[in-house]
């Protein structure tokens, strides 16, 4: 990494509207992102980890204009992506692609995955037609894929073989950012360790910068240098990854890595408790710290008196009178927010 930011996001929002079934009933509001901020440095791997609805997918589209937003600010490399013409929204693609969730939804299946593979260097024309076929060759070849495989359809490889053939779609335009939507989910836990180890390799020969979503923990520590922890459609904690394993400041990072099951048989029983009741809605989230119904600093479940301020916005992450642990800055590391923005510990 060169410490240059690849990304800058401000302030980020995307609502959607949910028509009202009545016509005295008001439209409602999900707020699936609801202004997010931070940077994407050149060559990180930026994880974001959460719970299943909380935002992370959505945040990775809007961040690509697969989904146009409602409020703040993307800048890539300086340029607002938001303000981009067609023309220049085409050329954005060129450098920032995105490897989907479901492998198998994301190809169409009546076309071969030759076809497939080169259909991004089609559209955008940068190779002949000749050209096009020996690129398809080495791209296949990189992801692990057989020549002879070429003249298949989706449906006749594997889980696995999938997700490479959308790798490989990905990085077709030798792109310099990555959205990786929960690339490994849905695919086998050996098969899982062959992906990753791909896209590690693929960063490493191309030189990419990824934004990992996924909601396993195990997963993100892996592949990460950097994690953001999501919450409702608001980041509540963000750190480099071997920070974030000695400390997390917020009680909602607190439970997600205590509710995660360890290997480690030195590891002592859990002293955090784990999360109660469940996630509120989006459409109606609750004021102040969208954790506090959940949290067991704010309910004074811990010993402590309830913090008003839960209530009333969301607070300083290590605020002593909440309870939470202020950590020991390292020379020359940045201080951490104060005010509505998410703990930093970098």
């Amino acid at each position: 990494m060169n410490g240059e930011n690849l990304l800058e996001v401000r302030d980020l929002s995307k609502h959607f509207t949910i028509p009202s079934t009545s016509i005295r009933e008001p439209v409602a509001v999900l707020k699936a992102v609801d202004g997010v901020t931070f940077d994407v440095v050149h060559g990180e791997v930026l994880g974001v980890v959460g719970e299943s609805g909380c935002g992370k997918s959505t945040l990775g589209r809007t961040l690509l204009r697969l989904h146009e937003k409602t409020g703040g600010s993307v800048l890539y490399r300086g340029r607002d992506v938001f303000a981009l013409g067609r023309h220049e929204l085409a050329g954005l693609r060129r450098h920032a692609q995105m490897i989907f969730q479901d492998p198998f939804s994301s190809l169409n299946p009546r076309k071969k995955v030759q076809t497939l593979i080169g259909q991004p260097l089609r559209i955008h024309r940068t190779l002949a037609r000749r050209e096009i076929v020996e690129r398809v060759d080495e791209l296949m070849a990189e992801v692990g894929l057989s020549l002879e495989q070429r003249g298949r359809y989706p449906h006749q490889f594997s889980g696995g073989q999938r997700q490479r053939i959308g790798i490989a779609r990905a990085i077709a335009l030798n792109p310099e950012f990555v959205v990786c939507d929960e690339a490994v989910s849905a695919l086998d836990v050996s098969i899982q360790a062959q992906i990753l180890n791909l896209l590690l390799d693929l960063r490493e020969r191309h030189g990419l910068t990824y934004l990992f979503i996924a909601h396993d923990l195990s997963v993100v520590q892996f592949i990460s240098t950097r994690i953001l922890v999501m919450y409702l459609g608001r980041i509540v904690e963000q750190a480099e990854t071997r920070l974030l394993k000695q400390e997390r400041l917020h009680p909602y990072t607190q439970a997600l890595f205590a509710a995660y099951p360890s290997m480690d048989p030195d590891r002592p029983g859990r002293i955090e408790r784990p999360v109660m009741g469940d996630v509120p809605s989006p459409i109606n989230p609750p004021s102040g710290c969208y954790f506090h119904p959940r949290c067991p600093h704010a309910m004074g479940d811990l010993g402590t008196s309830r913090p008003a301020t839960c209530t009333d916005k969301a607070p300083f992450a290590s605020s002593p009178a909440i309870g939470y642990r202020r950590p020991q800055r390292a020379p020359g590391s940045r201080p951490i927010l104060e005010g509505n923005e998410p703990a930093l510990l970098i």
